[in-house]
């Protein structure tokens, strides 16, 4: 028996755009837990983020999340996709990808001007830490606040599934 496609794989991603979706929601002793998408490139169409800059990515913004003011006691996780298009944010609570969205942009705007070293890139810090690009995380993260003010987009595609009168299903794409 297959098992069953998970939700995460079965977002459109032939029509996805950069931007912020929420991506599941749980709950964890009564109390919601939110992952959301944030989706920096457009999939199977641009390159990816390199994995040195994605690595700069996560340990930069990581340290901005948990410093965060308003939001660092609601931070759970802040980590890479592995097809290297965006990352992952898991925060306690229901947020709304608009609610997150501030947030995304400032951390964003903090990366593309950080001038200083990568947050814990040393040996006894990292478990790669010569695997960091600090001037392409600078400039995929001046790209991404680019495109979500431009064009904020927080609703995932989903293929449409068309039923017939004989019971087969059709995708729209």
């Amino acid at each position: 028996m297959a098992d069953k496609l998970i939700p995460s794989f079965q977002v459109d991603h032939t029509r996805i755009v950069p931007g912020i979706y929420e991506s599941r929601l749980d709950t964890l002793c009564e109390e919601f837990v939110t992952t959301f998408d944030i989706r920096m490139k457009y999939p199977n169409i641009e390159p990816v983020i390199h994995p040195n800059a994605m690595h700069t990515i996560e340990h930069v913004v990581a340290t901005f999340l948990r410093n965060d003011e308003e939001w660092k006691d609601r931070i759970i996780y802040w980590g890479p996709m592995g097809c290297l298009t965006g990352s992952y944010l898991i925060v306690k609570g229901h947020p709304t990808p608009q609610d997150i969205y501030p947030l995304m942009i400032r951390a964003f705007e903090h990366l593309s001007e950080y001038d200083g070293p990568v947050p814990g890139a040393t040996a006894e810090n990292c478990g790669n830490y010569l695997l960091h690009d600090l001037s392409i995380a600078r400039y995929e993260a001046k790209q991404y606040v680019t495109r979500l003010k431009e064009n904020p987009c927080f609703e995932y595609p989903v293929a449409e599934r068309i039923q017939t009168e004989k019971g087969m299903t059709f995708f729209d794409s």
